[in-house]
C-alpha cells in the first residue's frame, strides 16, 4: 500500500483537533470533541431544556389556577395530580440526567430518554384527556418539544459505543421477561375495560363520568408504548444495545408514571369524592410497582461504567 508523509504523522489528539472556518482554524471545545452525537447532542440538550421550560410553564398554572381547566372536577383534579408529578419529579429527574450527561456519565442517556418519554406520554394526556382550554397552546408546545426531544436524543446516542460499555455479566433475559410480564399485565387490565366497551360503544363504562369521547390511555398504550416495550424486550433478550436503551428508558418512564398515577388518582378523588372514575385505593399498589421496577433499572444502570462515557 502506498504511503505518504501525511500517513506517517501522529494522529492529533481529539481534544486538540481543530475545525476549519472562513477566517482560519478554531479549536473544538474539550466538552464536545470526541463526544458521541456531537452537534446532534447539543441540539438535543437545547430541545430538552426548552421542554423543561414549557413543562413548567404548563404545569404551574394548572396547579395554582385550576379554574383555567375545563371538564368534570374529577378529571381536573386528576390532571392537576399529573401536573404536580411532572413538575416536582419529572423535571428534576430530567435535570439530573442532563447534568450527568454533560459530565459524560454513561447511565445518563437511559434516564434522560426515560424522563423525556414520561413527559411526552403525559403531554398527550393533557392534549387528549382534557376539554379545550386556554392552556391548549402550551399543551401543544410541550407535546411538540417532548416528541422532537425524543427523536433527537435517540439520534444522538451511539448504539455501538453503548453496546461496548454494557457489562457482559448483565443478566439481560430476566429483565426482558420482567418487561414482558408488565406488558402482558397492562394489556390484560386495559382489555378488561375495552372489550366490554365494544359491546356498548355508544356508552362504554370506561368513559362514564370522564367527559371524554375517547380514552387517550388506551390510544397511546396500545398503539405505541406496549408494542414498543414488547419489541424492545426481544431486542434485549437477543443482546442488542437498542434493546438495552429502549427497555431501560421505558422502565424509567414507567417508574415515574406509576408515581404519577398514584398521585392523580388521589387528587382526582379529593376533587370529587363521589366519582367512580378514579380508584384511590389503587395508589399504594402503583407506588409498590414503581419501587419494584426500580430494581431492574438499577441493575441495568450498574451494568454501565461509572467513569466518563467517552473514556
Amino acid at each position: 500500500m502506498r504511503t505518504t508523509a501525511a500517513d506517517s504523522r501522529p494522529e492529533t489528539p481529539r481534544s486538540a483537533r481543530h475545525t476549519a472556518t472562513r477566517d482560519g482554524v478554531t479549536p473544538v471545545p474539550q466538552s464536545t470533541a470526541g463526544r458521541p452525537g456531537g452537534s446532534r447532542r447539543q441540539v438535543a440538550y437545547a430541545f430538552s431544556i426548552a421542554l423543561a421550560v414549557f413543562t413548567a410553564a404548563t404545569t404551574i398554572p394548572m396547579l395554582v389556577a385550576p379554574d383555567l381547566l375545563n371538564g368534570p372536577a374529577v378529571m381536573v383534579g386528576s390532571a392537576r395530580g399529573t401536573a404536580a408529578v411532572m413538575l416536582l419529579l419529572g423535571l428534576p429527574v430530567l435535570g439530573i440526567a442532563l447534568v450527568a450527561d454533560l459530565r459524560g456519565r454513561a447511565w445518563a442517556e437511559i434516564v434522560w430518554l426515560g424522563a423525556v418519554a414520561y413527559l411526552l406520554y403525559n403531554a398527550v394526556m393533557m392534549l387528549l384527556g382534557l376539554p379545550f382550554n386556554v392552556l391548549f397552546p402550551l399543551f401543544v408546545a410541550t407535546f411538540s418539544l417532548a416528541l422532537w426531544s425524543t427523536v433527537l436524543i435517540v439520534g444522538a446516542i451511539d448504539l455501538d459505543r453503548l453496546g461496548d460499555k454494557i457489562s457482559p455479566t448483565l443478566r439481560r433475559r430476566p429483565i426482558a421477561i420482567f418487561a414482558w410480564v408488565i406488558v402482558a399485565g397492562n394489556t390484560a387490565v386495559w382489555l378488561r375495560g375495552l372489550v366490554p366497551g365494544l359491546a356498548n360503544s355508544a356508552d362504554p363504562e370506561f368513559l362514564r363520568g370522564t367527559g371524554l369521547t375517547n380514552f387517550p390511555t388506551y390510544l397511546q398504550d396500545f398503539s405505541v408504548w406496549l408494542p414498543l416495550m414488547a419489541v424492545a424486550a426481544y431486542w434485549l433478550w437477543r443482546g442488542a444495545a437498542r434493546g438495552f436503551l429502549v427497555v431501560g428508558a421505558l422502565l424509567v418512564m414507567w417508574i415515574l408514571e406509576g408515581i404519577g398515577v398514584a398521585v392523580d388518582q388521589t387528587m382526582g378523588h379529593a376533587a370529587d369524592p363521589l366519582s367512580t372514575v378514579v380508584a384511590p385505593e389503587l395508589a399504594p399498589g402503583f407506588l409498590v410497582l414503581s419501587a419494584v421496577t426500580l430494581v431492574p433499572v438499577l441493575v441495568m444502570l450498574r451494568a454501565l461504567p461509572h467513569h466518563n462515557r467517552a473514556g
